[in-house]
Protein backbone atom coordinates (compact mmCIF):
# COMPACT_ATOMS: atom_id res chain seq x y z
CA UNK A 1 0.00 0.00 0.00
CA UNK A 2 1.72 3.18 -0.82
CA UNK A 3 2.19 6.16 1.93
CA UNK A 4 -0.89 8.57 2.57
CA UNK A 5 0.30 11.93 1.08
CA UNK A 6 -0.46 14.86 3.27
CA UNK A 7 0.18 18.45 2.84
CA UNK A 8 0.26 21.52 4.41
CA UNK A 9 0.07 25.06 3.67
CA UNK A 10 3.81 27.27 3.44
CA UNK A 11 3.97 30.97 4.09
CA UNK A 12 3.91 31.59 0.56
CA UNK A 13 0.33 29.45 0.72
CA UNK A 14 -0.92 32.09 3.34
CA UNK A 15 -0.04 35.36 1.55
CA UNK A 16 -1.56 33.70 -2.11
CA UNK A 17 -4.54 33.06 -0.03
CA UNK A 18 -5.27 36.94 -0.17
CA UNK A 19 -5.41 36.92 -3.58
CA UNK A 20 -7.21 34.25 -4.79
CA UNK A 21 -7.57 35.70 -7.83
CA UNK A 22 -4.04 35.39 -8.54
CA UNK A 23 -4.04 31.69 -8.33
CA UNK A 24 -7.06 30.46 -9.61
CA UNK A 25 -10.45 29.07 -7.75
CA UNK A 26 -9.26 25.18 -7.66
CA UNK A 27 -5.76 26.16 -6.35
CA UNK A 28 -7.40 28.14 -3.55
CA UNK A 29 -9.84 25.73 -2.81
CA UNK A 30 -7.18 23.53 -2.08
CA UNK A 31 -4.97 25.74 -0.07
CA UNK A 32 -7.71 26.61 2.26
CA UNK A 33 -8.31 22.63 2.73
CA UNK A 34 -4.65 21.55 3.29
CA UNK A 35 -4.14 21.70 6.89
CA UNK A 36 -1.50 18.79 7.00
CA UNK A 37 -3.67 16.20 8.88
CA UNK A 38 -6.38 15.75 5.34
CA UNK A 39 -4.94 12.71 2.63
CA UNK A 40 -5.40 13.85 -0.73
CA UNK A 41 -8.17 10.97 -0.83
CA UNK A 42 -10.10 13.07 1.54
CA UNK A 43 -9.30 16.03 -0.15
CA UNK A 44 -10.34 15.31 -3.44
CA UNK A 45 -13.68 13.68 -1.84
CA UNK A 46 -14.20 17.18 0.02
CA UNK A 47 -13.09 19.05 -3.35
CA UNK A 48 -15.67 16.98 -6.20
CA UNK A 49 -12.07 16.33 -8.01
CA UNK A 50 -9.01 14.45 -7.74
CA UNK A 51 -6.42 17.07 -6.11
CA UNK A 52 -3.26 15.12 -6.71
CA UNK A 53 -1.94 16.38 -9.56
CA UNK A 54 -2.78 20.12 -8.65
CA UNK A 55 -1.34 19.82 -5.14
CA UNK A 56 2.23 18.40 -6.38
CA UNK A 57 2.01 21.28 -8.93
CA UNK A 58 1.25 23.55 -5.94
CA UNK A 59 4.10 22.07 -4.43
CA UNK A 60 6.58 22.47 -6.75
CA UNK A 61 5.46 25.93 -6.44
CA UNK A 62 6.49 26.07 -2.75
CA UNK A 63 2.44 26.87 -1.87
CA UNK A 64 2.50 23.28 -0.11
CA UNK A 65 4.39 20.69 2.15
CA UNK A 66 4.48 17.03 2.20
CA UNK A 67 3.92 16.19 5.57
CA UNK A 68 5.67 12.78 7.11
CA UNK A 69 2.82 10.42 8.87
CA UNK A 70 3.44 11.39 12.59
CA UNK A 71 4.92 14.55 11.89
CA UNK A 72 2.75 17.69 13.85
CA UNK A 73 2.27 20.93 11.37
CA UNK A 74 4.67 23.50 11.38
CA UNK A 75 5.21 25.63 14.39
CA UNK A 76 2.81 28.93 13.56
CA UNK A 77 0.95 26.94 10.40
CA UNK A 78 -2.95 26.57 11.23
CA UNK A 79 -5.55 25.83 9.25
Amino acid sequence: MPPVERFAKTPQAWEALSHPHVIGRKAYALLLMANGRRSMRELSRLLDHDVTELAHELQGQGFLHKIAIGEDEPTGATG
